[in-house]
């Protein structure tokens, strides 16, 4: 089979060039980030930890969310409604 026809979805070569060419352009501006925190006096450890708990905090933010949700259907109202009840700021 040829190359062309082993593609998915015919996605055609230049396709698959450009987007390569955006990923490479992605690594080039985070490696840059990273060289700028490094700079300033961060440490690999301290920005793998930040961001280890980034994931955390969203992932109990989602959690929140979801079971603010299923709270506002038993009472048939908003999950905007609830925020007042529980000290929240539409911003949380």
């Amino acid at each position: 089979p040829s190359p062309r026809s082993c593609q998915p979805n015919g996605i055609n070569e230049e396709a698959l060039r450009y987007e390569i060419e955006e990923l490479k352009q992605k690594d080039l501006a985070l490696d840059q980030e990273i060289a700028q925190l490094l700079s300033e006096g961060y440490s690999l450890e301290e920005l793998e930890k930040h961001i280890s708990l980034l994931h955390e905090y969203n992932d109990i933010k989602d959690a929140g969310q979801m079971l603010l949700g299923k709270l506002a259907v038993i009472r048939g109202v908003t999950t905007k409604q609830l925020y007042p009840e529980y000290d929240l700021e539409l911003s949380d």
